[in-house]
């Protein structure tokens, strides 16, 4: 399986501060699916931000669709983050947008003629179990309904890769599990997809998944074995 996101010896340090990230290397393979795990403050966030772009590192080499993403002028960059799907812990909704405006956002931005973007947008809202809330704004949505949403806008533009920041967070158990279901979807469709969780439990419900854990801001189980300790069968210490 092909590698879509390499990372090598990647340092992250933000102004004068001690390091965040220190050299970081994996790879990721097109196509997988993959927990990023460790306690809060580890580094999560701003391993993230690093993947879809919206951080540069301080050293170290990463590479995205067989190019080098460091020195990417920056002309091409949202060219870049568009193959690229983000889901924000806190949602990120536009509150003056309905839902079916919130989903459409990404395709108008991309340039879709008006008249091309309502069927994919209502497959989305159909695809998250929202299409009777077309018309909501995101006030009138529970945090659920909303981060379905977030999770609608986040893939409408079909993605090569989907990062969610702790997307089960702000739900209920059975609405994470829900969540999770449909980012398995959408990985079966052929999407890369890197989900950061607290959440160990739901780690174990993804067969196919694999797990990167960081601590301090380093990264341990580069290669992704999912790795129980043991008699913990659905837990990962730090």
């Amino acid at each position: 399986m092909a590698n879509i996101v390499q990372f090598e010896n990647v340092g992250l340090r933000y102004g004068t501060n001690a390091e965040t990230l220190s050299d970081v290397s994996f790879t990721l393979s097109a196509g997988s699916f993959y927990f990023l795990t460790g306690s809060s403050g580890a580094g999560k966030t701003s391993l993230l931000k690093l993947l879809y772009l919206a951080q540069r590192p301080s050293r170290g080499v990463i590479r995205m669709f067989g190019e080098d993403a460091v020195t990417l002028p920056r002309a091409r960059l949202p060219g870049f983050r568009r193959r690229i799907g983000v889901v924000f812990q806190d949602f990120r909704l536009l509150p003056h947008l309905s839902a079916f405006d919130n989903i459409a956002l990404p395709l108008r931005v991309a340039g879709m003629e008006e008249e091309e973007i309502a069927d994919p947008v209502r497959e989305m809202l159909a695809w998250v179990g929202l299409i009777d809330r077309a018309d909501a704004r995101p006030a009138t949505l529970s945090g659920g309904e909303q981060q379905r949403i977030a999770i609608a806008r986040a893939v409408i533009t079909r993605p090569e890769i989907l990062v969610a920041d702790e997307p089960t967070g702000n739900v209920d158990p059975d609405m994470a599990e829900r969540l999770l279901h449909l980012f398995e979807s959408l990985n079966r469709l052929g999407t890369t997809v890197v989900v950061a969780t607290h959440d160990l439990h739901l780690i174990g419900r993804v067969s196919a998944a694999r797990m990167m854990r960081i601590e301090r801001g380093r990264l341990h189980d580069p290669t992704g074995e999912l790795r129980f300790p043991p008699g913990d069968g659905d837990a990962v210490t730090s």
